[in-house]
């Protein structure tokens, strides 16, 4: 265990707060923590990289953190009528497909490498944006039209590039005989 694996564990432990506050109407407490949980997700890793404290564990931590995070507040706005339900299911359900086929991989004694794609580290910018933006139009109570359709928009192409890209990566990497 090292800094930035508990700064990791610290933005888990970010997401009930976040829950509470959506759930609470504090929505700009919700966007303050949001923040605060993005920031120490770019130290972290900024952290880890630059003074060579990668672990394997803040390799599994980390995405795990993302994925709670960004999961967990896209059903809450979902909940709250701030972001339509089919965003949510397209976003969750890719996130079930990618475990769905790495459990299948490792199953089947041919696990997958876990390395995020170039599309994949896009999709979730523009997941965090569009969460961002929506929890601040909220908390500040601002419009964020036209800018919250560009960016769903953006979120749902990418979300569905992201899962045609790993799906071909899976299958090739599945189809590929083991070596000796």
């Amino acid at each position: 265990m090292n800094i930035p694996n508990i700064i990791t564990l610290g933005r888990i432990l970010l997401v009930p707060l976040i829950v509470w506050a959506i759930a609470s109407n504090q929505m700009t407490v919700a966007f303050v923590i949001f923040v605060v949980a993005g920031v120490s997700d770019a130290v972290d890793g900024f952290l880890a990289k630059r003074f060579n404290m990668t672990t394997d564990i803040g390799a599994l931590l980390d995405p795990l953190a993302d994925k709670a995070l960004l999961v967990t507040i896209y059903v809450a706005l979902a909940i709250w009528n701030a972001i339509p339900p089919w965003l949510v299911i397209l976003v969750v359900s890719r996130d079930f497909m990618i475990v769905g086929g790495v459990i299948v991989s490792w199953l089947l004694d041919n696990p997958v490498p876990m390395k995020p794609l170039m599309v994949s580290k896009l999709n979730t910018v523009a997941q965090v944006a569009f969460a961002a933006l929506i929890l601040a139009s909220l908390g500040f109570g601002f419009r964020s039209y036209p800018y919250d359709v560009l960016l769903m928009g953006l979120v749902a192409v990418l979300t569905l590039l992201s899962v045609c890209f790993y799906l071909v990566e899976w299958a090739r990497h599945m189809s590929t005989p083991k070596s000796l």
